[in-house]
């Protein structure tokens, strides 16, 4: 095996769509409603259909999406929020770019994500520190959703809000609710190497709750009222495009599908790896989406793993080489606790590998031994 093969076949999944992906374009091409066409609306429809929730509110990108959201929630210059410092930075910059302050927390080193635990933790320095975070978001890193309910149960009392971000999560669910479903509001990504991704850059806002919802598309919307010319707050300009929606809705069509095949693909990983690095645990009442599948080496073999793979043409990910609280732009800012060492040792020894539903068994196969062959 020498030709490169991808991180993420994209054409392979066009190539299975093409025939609706061209029709649904085509009918935008036709009408020309390139802003908010009708395609948007039925895209929010199709969407909240499918994680269970009544609102869906879609917008230019996963960032905006959160930065939307936490405009909404009211948080203002000088509030603290608590964020993952393991996780990519699109998460603290929308917090700072708010005017407010992320607070960096750990992870769990199995799951990759925040925990009650860690967050008790995160509350408790906060609370050494005098600081009194307004909210925290919890990221469903590379496709598992956080246990929100026992967050939840954290900061039921303490008037902490609780925001989803499942800008990789989208298909996966926690006990027998999906994601969109699972906080009071979840913001998702639609970048391409998403799960579900469109064409260029777009996200989306989901809540049950209706006038969160309102507000939202009014600060999508360059803060509009009643119309377009009746400017009632400061807002911004971040609609979801009208071709992407359409993108969207033809890869709905064949995404439980992909789910599925995802979670064999996976599957297989961990049956194949299990003894020779520490594969992802995913919880037992929890589904990921397999947005990446990432081992972890304890070995230090892992730039070794990298090499050895590359060198066969097959493409390796580090998510993330350095935790937030040690990036330029957020060192700065308050960390939890005396450090993150979680974070940090996560960074040196995390490898993503290959996966998405169009991966050839028999290529995994040869992935899997290399992996084995080289730690």
């Amino acid at each position: 095996m020498s030709a490169q093969i991808p991180f993420i076949d994209l054409h392979a999944q066009r190539r299975r769509i093409e025939p609706d992906l061209r029709e649904r374009m085509d009918a935008v091409l036709e009408h020309g409603q390139f802003v908010l066409g009708a395609e948007v609306a039925d895209l929010e429809r199709r969407l909240g259909e499918f994680a269970g929730v009544e609102h869906v509110v879609g917008c230019a990108n996963g960032t905006d999406a959160l930065v939307l959201t936490l405009r909404a929630l009211g948080v203002q210059a000088g509030d603290h929020v608590i964020v993952p410092s393991f996780t990519f930075c699109a998460t603290a910059e929308a917090v700072v770019l708010c005017g407010a302050i992320p607070v960096f927390a750990e992870v769990d080193a199995r799951t990759f994500n925040i925990s009650e635990a860690t967050v008790a933790a995160a509350l408790e320095s906060c609370s050494a520190a005098a600081i009194a975070p307004v909210g925290i978001i919890a990221v469903d890193l590379f496709g598992q959703p956080v246990d929100y309910s026992a967050l939840h149960a954290l900061v039921a009392d303490r008037g902490i809000w609780i925001l989803a971000d499942g800008a990789q999560s989208f298909g996966g669910s926690f006990g027998d609710r999906r994601v969109g479903s699972l906080a009071r509001v979840t913001t998702l990504s639609f970048f391409p190497a998403k799960p579900l991704g469109c064409y260029g850059d777009g996200g989306a806002i989901l809540t049950d709750d209706a006038d969160l919802a309102q507000l939202l598309r009014s600060l999508r919307f360059h803060g509009m009222g009643t119309h377009q010319y009746d400017n009632v707050r400061v807002g911004f300009n971040s609609r979801l495009d009208t071709l992407q929606a359409a993108v969207l809705l033809a890869k709905l069509e064949v995404f439980e599908d992909e789910l599925r095949v995802r979670q064999e693909v996976a599957a297989r990983y961990s049956a194949g790896l299990g003894d020779v690095a520490i594969v992802p645990l995913v919880a037992d009442t929890a589904v990921s989406a397999w947005a990446q599948y990432t081992l972890t080496f304890e070995s230090g073999r892992r730039d070794a793993v990298a090499a050895a793979l590359r060198a066969q043409g097959i493409p390796t990910g580090i998510y993330y080489p350095l935790p937030l609280h040690q990036q330029t732009a957020y060192r700065g800012y308050p960390v939890a606790g005396a450090g993150l060492p979680t974070s940090e040792m996560l960074a040196s020894q995390v490898l993503s590998l290959p996966i998405h539903p169009y991966l050839d068994p028999s290529v995994q196969a040869r992935i899997i031994e290399l992996v084995r062959d080289n730690v």
